[in-house]
């Protein structure tokens, strides 16, 4: 009987055919090009490319003057800051707004759209936006003395001690607003008995959310995450608008370091070993994020 049922069944590799079939350029794509272009990368930053690559290696060479070069230390320094705070911050403001906006307010379609706005621009001019307003000549800090404070002091940007911070502020600003729309659309995903439930029992509002609803959502934050994780590594043209890694280099990144040796100083080698770096730090971010979402998930079930 279990043998004529297995007979009968059909093959599991035929199933959804024509899917499969239509995803081969997707998948040759995926192989060729990103798994291709890494293993090329990889291997060359073990070379002394300069100007064009060439397969002249020098073993951990690149590596060793990587680590060695303080602008790569500055890089790397700013970088944690910048994802440590534009981690935290960015998960609070946007389940913050979004707890408020689910609280079924009026003219919440236009606060979303407002909040969510600053998303739609690029980069580049948020940077110029906000390089504007943190301007000590007309930005935030003159139009506040010009209110009576005249003691008043707000430039980030031309701070080297706090620059990073003034990035972290534009980010924040166009970044939260995604953040709130998955964190709504997590909340709206939430069973309305639960609230009931939760009412009747009388636990308090940020209770619930606390060991009810945020646990309920894991999901939507392990994704957040990973989104938020993936901007952070490759952040760039954002300081280019903003500060242009200045002053001095208090404000490199890790991504202008690696754009500033391949295409202007000509060291292709230095190049790709700092995007090595960033690789691994890719893949520090995601390989946990598949073994929860996948991994995880099958061993609990």
């Amino acid at each position: 009987m279990t043998g004529h049922a297995k007979a009968g069944r059909p093959n599991q590799f035929l199933r959804n055919l024509n899917s499969k079939i239509a995803s081969i350029p997707m998948i040759l794509t995926a192989v060729v090009i990103f798994l291709g272009g890494t293993i090329w990368t990889v291997v060359y930053s073990f070379t002394n490319s300069k100007l064009l690559p060439r397969l002249s290696f020098v073993g951990l060479d690149q590596y060793y003057r990587l680590w060695a070069a303080p602008r790569w230390i500055v890089s790397i320094e700013n970088l944690a800051i910048y994802g440590i705070f534009s981690m935290i911050f960015s998960l609070v403001i946007g389940f913050v707004l979004a707890a408020l906006m689910d609280q079924k307010i009026r003219f919440e379609n236009t606060f979303r759209t407002i909040f969510l706005y600053p998303f739609a621009l690029s980069f580049i001019v948020t940077g110029l936006v906000w390089q504007w307003l943190l301007n000590p000549e007309f930005g935030i800090q003159s139009v506040v003395r010009s209110l009576g404070w005249t003691t008043f002091n707000f430039d980030p940007l031309y701070t080297p001690s706090i620059v990073i911070y003034g990035v972290l502020i534009a980010a924040l600003w166009q970044g939260t607003g995604l953040v709130m729309c998955l964190m709504l659309a997590g909340l709206r995903g939430i069973d309305e008995d639960i609230w009931k439930a939760a009412r009747v029992d009388g636990i308090p509002m940020w209770k619930t959310y606390l060991f009810v609803v945020i646990p309920m959502m894991r999901p939507v934050f392990i994704t957040t995450l990973v989104i938020i994780a993936s901007g952070i590594v490759k952040v760039y043209d954002l300081v280019v608008a903003q500060t242009s890694g200045g002053p001095g280099i208090a404000s490199e990144v890790p991504a202008k370091y690696v754009y500033d040796y391949m295409f202007q100083a000509q060291n292709l080698g230095q190049g790709f070993a700092a995007s090595t770096m960033m690789l691994v730090t890719v893949a520090i971010v995601v390989i946990p994020w598949a073994y929860l979402e996948f991994g995880g998930g099958r061993n609990r079930v």
